[in-house]
């Protein structure tokens, strides 16, 4: 029978981050068939696994169906499980699930709206954010100023932040009234608030900030801010595959189940973050 690294298991079937995973291992809180697991340790289908109170049986991956969110952040929201201060955390919107919990696919600062992917399958959220997959996010951002040539020249070949070189893959003119004018952006990396601090290093403020894509997946106007829509099995499946990981959903989700799963209260939408020029 097939064996798999627990905290990879874990992580999988949504129970955490493989580094979460981790550090649970090392405080002593998940046991594997009533004894306390190690870090590294072994485990096959049908192991019973517990972290604290949770209980979960471990199952193969063909066994679990893969699911991913594209949620719309509005502002004021925080990318996180708990807010110390109280605050609306993205979490609060999305369904509960059983035996497992959504997993965000990177992050986005309180200011800054859009896209946001959501699963229930860790090791495909841990594959999507590595760098070594280079996964291209894109913004649309709305700058007060005017922007030379120069400026733009040096954004997209490289400009020394404090956490090192950092530079926009491709840079797009998306037009603009007044002094605010939009751009859209790319890069290949989640560093933190990474489009935001070079468009300040050279003294831009930035007024608007929205992801409006991460890989091939887009975010719909359909989308309104504060909803979300499952993506469906062909999305998933070709998610997975952009990272090298198979994942063939085989039970097909009806449309009343989907309705079910998707946020039904409106709020205001989208709005126009330029035009862009392809």
């Amino acid at each position: 029978m097939e064996t798999e690294r627990i905290q990879k298991a874990l992580a999988r079937m949504g129970l955490g981050s493989r580094r979460e995973v981790e550090r649970w291992i090392e405080e002593g809180l998940i046991r594997v068939n009533g004894n306390v697991a190690t870090l590294g340790q072994s485990v096959k289908e049908g192991d019973k696994v517990s972290y604290k109170t949770k209980k979960i049986e471990i199952k193969s991956a063909d066994k679990l169906r893969t699911r991913v969110l594209a949620y719309h952040k509005p502002e004021g929201e925080v990318t996180s499980r708990k807010d110390e201060e109280g605050r609306k955390t993205v979490f609060d919107s999305l369904p509960r699930l059983q035996a497992a919990r959504w997993v965000a696919i990177g992050r986005l600062d309180m200011n800054t709206t859009g896209l946001l992917l959501f699963t229930n399958d860790g090791e495909l959220a841990n594959r999507l954010m590595h760098p070594s997959h280079e996964i291209e996010r894109e913004y649309a951002v709305r700058i007060l100023g005017e922007v030379s040539n120069e400026i733009l020249h040096e954004l997209h070949t490289g400009v020394l932040l404090e956490d090192g070189m950092a530079h926009f893959d491709t840079i797009v003119d998306a037009g603009g009234q007044g002094a605010n004018h939009w751009y859209h952006v790319t890069l290949k990396e989640g560093r933190t608030r990474e489009v935001r601090r070079l468009w300040e290093h050279f003294g831009f403020k930035v007024s608007r900030l929205i992801r409006v894509r991460y890989g091939d997946i887009e975010l719909s106007r359909a989308i309104r801010q504060g909803n979300f829509k499952e993506l469906t099995d062909t999305e998933v499946t070709k998610l997975s595959a952009s990272v090298g990981l198979t994942r063939v959903n085989k039970d097909k989700i009806d449309e009343q189940r989907r309705q079910k799963y998707t946020s039904a209260t409106p709020k205001k939408n989208l709005g126009k973050f330029g035009n862009k020029k392809r």
